[in-house]
């Protein structure tokens, strides 16, 4: 795992330089400082205003009493595009960029849900929403111990049996 990291990290930042020598030896040198400079303050302004876009369809989901998996994923993956546009170098900022675009988040984070190898129960517990009559719940006792339980809600059944 650390092979494959320092790999990766070593391979995407030797291509930074020499995409950045490249595109300096074409432009000049400040062109090129102020251009990367540039992209990453409009990478900030979009990822801020994805952002906000999707919180309003994280909490329309929530209001409708779904699990919002798909968001969530999508929230990750806004950050990550945040810190690529962040970072200077003109390849992170093509990345970044890309994972900015609604249609590829969604892509990517519906192959995260849909994916076995990825699949968590934390998202599967939405296919029933959180408007459950039944519910667990585990609290800390007085001596740090987890006390499990269930809980039934009385005014629904009583809601239910008067319909």
């Amino acid at each position: 795992m650390f092979a494959r990291l320092f790999l990766i990290f070593t391979s995407v930042s030797l291509l930074e330089i020499f995409v950045l020598v490249k595109v300096g030896g074409f432009l000049g040198a400040w062109p090129t400082v102020l251009l990367v400079i540039i992209t990453a303050m409009v990478g900030s302004m979009l990822v801020r205003s994805q952002g906000v876009q999707l919180v309003n369809e994280l909490q329309q989901r929530l209001s409708l009493g779904e699990m919002p998996g798909v968001q969530l994923i999508e929230g990750v993956l806004l950050l990550i595009a945040g810190v690529l546009l962040v970072t200077p170098g003109f390849v992170t900022d093509i990345t970044g960029l890309l994972l900015l675009q609604p249609t590829i988040r969604k892509r990517i984070a519906t192959f995260f849900l849909t994916n076995p190898k990825f699949k968590s129960t934390v998202f599967m517990s939405g296919q029933q929403g959180f408007s459950q009559h039944r519910t667990s719940f585990g609290q800390k006792g007085d001596d740090g111990d987890i006390i499990e339980g269930e809980f039934e809600r009385k005014d629904d059944k009583r809601i239910n049996k008067g319909d």
